[in-house]
């Protein structure tokens, strides 16, 4: 695809620490393999950073070498030249399935081929602080390409917007490079409780930072950072953005967060329309479209077997598939499943792993109520199951950044239910009886009567299947494609630019 002269190629470089297909965690694994793509696709030139761990099949992709000997600066000004370097390489694959996006790989043996995993690490800050700078020092040594826009990921890519406005301010090359911030979760700042930290170790974020390895980086507020030198700062809602320049949802940060309002933008992340498909999935027996949801209901007995459940029926089957944390809203679940179990006739399947306090409470539960089923760790395809075969699927959160769940769940039909939270509100619309509208049902305030009441508002919509089939069919022909959010990523990427210039 050409674009005009109004609407410039741009050249972006995502840095992050994970990236599928290489290496995937959580969201943001998949966030880094969907955006680049989608922007690719609008005639960007897209292209990533992560860090080349010891669990990346180098037979599985086939690497050339990028930059060999790549010597990144520690940055402490005491130390000789020769001992303030550290040596990396850089390789580079290029994904013919993937729109030809180029991901670059930062060697080094210390930091990630002796440690396989992502996260987990006391040198993690030092890990980081790395991975930023030498990203860096590769984008000022490497002639071949040079990207118009860096794009930092989480706390973990927070120093690449500091390094730029400080240690490289005066670099001819780095200095005109913009930088968006990308906030995922606000909640993460480093790798320390930022609520409880003493004034002691209060990172203002203006201060210099520290040299690489240094113990002191352990305290330095990665987020806080970010969201101070950036020249744009987004999150993966639009909702998102509004509520963390809050005190309610600021992590302590909103007051900063107010003060470059006018650099806040949030745009609602997409999900993989060619994997989550229920009319192509490999997975699920049954294929459907929003035009045969006769198909779909065979789907369902697939899901009771899956799951051991009385056979026969058409029960409410109401779907949780989630990480079981604090965040998830599970407390107020506890609060209210009982009672809706003792006055209410429907099953619940679970799909999750997390906290052993709500482990423990749904196998409790499961063991009370012949009802209730819960497969309690980690299983990449039977949440397909769930979507493609439950009725409705529980999304109560007490924060929720974007979450993927309910518009996967979407996709597939399961009717979402969801608390009015970052981008649960920006992607679920709540059902109105009276003009037949909206794709869910939505309760605002975070107890259990809330909760309550929404679930049996969703029962006893359920029993007139006529309204449940329109909510099902408006649910599944919401567009979340990554289509949509890379064109409005490509136009604030265009502001981080002019910002740029403006503060030259």
């Amino acid at each position: 695809m050409r674009l005009s002269k109004k609407n410039k190629a741009l050249k972006i470089l995502f840095v992050a620490p994970e990236a599928s297909p290489f290496v995937k965690v959580g969201g943001l694994g998949e966030v880094m393999y969907s955006l680049p793509k989608a922007l690719r696709e609008i005639g960007h030139d897209t292209r990533v950073m992560i860090p080349k761990y010891s669990s990346i099949d180098s037979a599985k992709f086939s690497m050339t070498m990028a930059k060999e000997g790549l010597l990144v600066p520690k940055g402490d000004v005491s130390a000789a030249p020769e001992n303030d370097q550290m040596i990396c390489n850089v390789k580079k694959f290029l994904d013919p399935d993937n729109g030809h996006v180029v991901t670059y790989l930062l060697e080094n043996e210390e930091y990630y081929e002796q440690r396989g995993s992502v996260y987990g690490y006391d040198v993690d800050p030092t890990r980081w602080a790395l991975l930023s700078r030498g990203a860096l020092e590769f984008v000022r040594t490497n002639d071949e390409w040079r990207p118009d826009v860096i794009v930092a990921s989480d706390w973990q890519g927070g120093l690449i917007p500091n390094y730029i406005k400080t240690v490289y301010k005066d670099d001819p090359i780095l200095s005109k490079i913009a930088t968006a911030f990308s906030i995922h979760n606000l909640y993460f700042q480093g790798m320390f409780d930022h609520r409880f930290t003493s004034e002691m170790d209060y990172d203002d974020g203006q201060s210099g930072i520290p040299p690489i390895g240094d113990p002191r980086m352990s305290k330095v507020n990665f987020m806080r950072r970010g969201i101070r030198y950036a020249d744009v700062i987004n999150t993966v809602s639009p909702n998102y953005a509004r509520e963390i320049t809050t005190p309610e949802y600021g992590e302590l940060l909103e007051n900063l967060l107010q003060e470059r309002r006018s650099h806040l933008f949030g745009i609602l992340n997409g999900i993989n329309y060619d994997a989550y498909n229920p009319e192509t999935d490999s997975y699920i027996t049954h294929k459907y479209t929003a035009k045969t949801l006769k198909e779909r209901a065979k789907n369902k007995e697939i899901l009771r077997q899956k799951f051991n459940l009385p056979k026969g029926g058409n029960k409410f089957i109401l779907g949780m598939v989630s990480r079981l944390s604090e965040q998830k809203g599970l407390d107020i679940l506890m609060e209210a499943i009982e009672p809706m179990l003792d006055n209410f006739d429907f099953e619940l399947v679970v799909v999750g792993q997390g906290d052993s306090k709500y482990m423990s409470f749904f196998t409790e539960l499961e063991r009370n109520y012949p009802n209730i089923k819960a497969h309690l760790s980690y299983d990449a395809i039977l949440p397909r199951f769930v979507f493609a075969g439950a009725d409705a699927i529980l999304v109560p959160s007490k924060f929720e950044p974007c979450g993927l769940t309910q518009m996967e769940a979407m996709r597939y039909g399961a009717v979402p239910i969801v608390r009015k939270t970052g981008g649960l509100a920006d992607s679920v619309e709540d059902y109105d009886p009276l003009n037949q509208k909206g794709t869910g049902f939505v309760f605002e305030k975070f107890d259990k009567y809330a909760l309550f009441g929404t679930m049996v508002r969703a029962l006893e919509t359920y029993k007139y299947p006529k309204l449940w089939e329109g909510i099902q069919k408006r649910a599944m022909t919401a567009n979340f494609s990554w289509s949509v959010s890379a064109k409005e990523y490509a136009e604030i990427f265009k502001k981080a630019i002019d910002f740029n210039l403006q503060s030259k």
